[in-house]
């Protein structure tokens, strides 16, 4: 089984000290902690999360094919 990797951008705010973490090709898949080490983790939740499938309305002419990659 391969993996995909993905790019996440960890970045302090010196204003608050607190630690944001976005994932770039994702749009809105973001988090943030209070460490470095907590805003990955976080990270790591968030894309689980992104990555959920919703209930989608389909018309009667359109098929839904599930792609692992």
């Amino acid at each position: 089984m391969s993996s995909m990797k993905l790019r996440l951008i960890v970045e302090k705010d010196p204003e608050t000290g607190r630690y944001s973490s976005v994932f770039p090709e994702l749009p809105g898949c973001a988090s943030a902690g209070d460490s470095e080490e907590e805003a990955i983790a976080n990270a790591k939740e968030a894309l689980e999360l992104w990555f959920e499938p919703s209930e989608i309305a389909l018309d009667e002419s359109a098929k839904l094919v599930e792609v692992t990659v």
